[in-house]
């Protein structure tokens, strides 16, 4: 019964409110994803000694964070949207086995992240920077985050399979749990707390890894409680040819989307580097702030995948233009609504991280100029969701690509060398550009 009812909604119910009710946890749980890095840095810009070059080793460990985040998102938005399509299609053994490929493939992406951590977190925090107490910081900081990144990783997998049938607030539930889970032992385990020992920046790794542990225990309860559409037996988890190609087919390009951001981040890290390693701190704050409004865009996205792809199933044409119409609608009302709020806010928001003065007038410089391009950045983010949605995958990796690495990068680096008071500018002139070239996409297409 329970299974009907959730496909009748998914097929029936008024697109605008379905979008409201499922975007609405969706969005407070991609805000509460970006939390974890930003709380990080609020407690460890704090500590007694060092702490900004310990939000600047964390800004340098980001990258990879951000690339195994990729990683697992992009095979979770794959199986997402297989998932949902094979629901609407009435192919439910088709959706148990998508969902079983995609556990399977997150344990060999576990097994990649762990190497890492253990033989090469060192070199690549090496070369971004030479102070040998930012290497130092970064690498133990990143060495644990990729150790145990498997709370995260499996935990991307739960979260859509819960998404993909309708339940995302039981997603939305598992994440608070992770985040309130981070925000606790942050304080404990860096200033060493209530009987722990003073960890410093290995707390805020510990910290954020059993927060992420937290919420994949739930989301697992949650999944095999409530996804009865799913039928999950060992079989399920044997790789199928068919199934992950046609989960990469639309991951490939989320996974290449994701990761552009990483890319991006790692070659901004060297070109603010080359100016004052102040510009990199000031960034990484910036960023992760932007990131945290940004990833209320992706919760909306990932409310707008899988109704379009459940009525791209059903062949309902009038279903889809009413989900891209209302998605590019709530996103743009949110965005503007961001907008106003940090370029209000920029000022009290860059005071709580202690840093010194240059540090914090570069932090609420960007914050106000990246401000002004979160409404064309959201509806990029949302254009994407569509493309995913509707099997057009070379269209949102486009997209994806033109915003975060060939548009912004030749900007910051030129602004960087011929007017590095205005190397802000590049991320918004990147965001404008690509919305131009992404509504023509979409005029085409959707």
């Amino acid at each position: 019964m329970d299974r009907n009812k959730a496909e009748k909604r998914m097929a029936t119910a008024t697109v605008g409110r379905l979008m409201l009710q499922m975007g609405t946890p969706m969005i407070l749980s991609m805000m509460l994803q970006a939390v974890y890095n930003i709380v990080d840095s609020y407690f460890v810009a704090n500590m007694a000694e060092n702490g900004e070059i310990a939000v600047n080793a964390l800004t340098l460990a980001f990258p990879v964070q951000m690339m195994m985040v990729a990683v697992g998102i992009g095979t979770g938005v794959g199986a997402n949207a297989l998932i949902a399509r094979a629901l609407g299609q009435d192919d439910r053994e088709k959706a148990g086995a998508a969902a079983g490929n995609a556990l399977t493939l997150m344990g060999i992406i576990y097994a990649v992240c762990l190497l890492f951590g253990a033989f090469g977190a060192g070199a690549y925090i090496g070369s971004q920077t030479s102070d040998p107490t930012a290497l130092a910081m970064g690498s133990q900081y990143l060495r644990i985050c990729c150790m145990a990144s498997f709370g995260i990783l499996f935990f991307s997998v739960f979260e859509k399979t819960l998404q993909a049938t309708g339940r995302s607030l039981y997603s939305t539930i598992a994440q608070v749990a992770g985040a309130l889970t981070n925000i606790v032992l942050d304080p404990i385990m860096i200033y060493g707390l209530l009987g722990c020992p003073k960890l410093g920046v290995a707390g805020a790794a510990w910290a954020t890894v059993l927060g992420q542990i937290a919420s994949l225990a739930l989301a697992v309860v949650f999944h095999f409680r409530l996804n009865r559409e799913l039928p999950f037996s060992r079989k399920a988890l044997c790789l199928r040819r068919s199934i992950v190609g046609e989960i990469y087919s639309i991951g490939v390009p989320a996974i290449i989307a994701q990761g552009a951001m990483s890319v991006m981040n790692y070659c901004v890290n060297l070109i603010f580097g080359s100016l004052d390693s102040s510009y990199v701190t000031a960034y990484g704050i910036v960023y992760k702030i932007q990131q945290f409004v940004l990833f209320a865009a992706f919760g909306l996205r990932d409310a707008i995948t899988p109704i379009v792809s459940f009525s791209y199933g059903m062949q309902n044409a009038k279903r889809i233009r009413e989900g891209v119409r209302c998605g590019l609608m709530y996103t743009s009302v949110l965005m503007l609504v961001c907008t106003a709020a940090v370029e209000i806010l920029a000022q009290p928001l860059a005071g709580i991280f202690s840093l010194s003065a240059g540090t914090m007038g570069l932090c609420v410089t960007g914050l106000r100029v990246l401000a002004v391009s979160f409404v064309f950045a959201g509806a990029n983010i949302a254009i994407q969701g569509v493309f995913q949605a509707t099997e057009g995958g070379v269209q949102s990796l486009l997209v994806s690509l033109l915003r975060q690495l060939i548009f912004v990068l030749p900007a910051a680096w030129l602004f960087a060398r011929l007017l590095p008071a205005g190397v802000w500018l590049a991320f918004p002139i990147a965001d404008v550009l690509t919305a131009v070239i992404a509504a023509v996409l979409l005029r085409h297409t959707a």
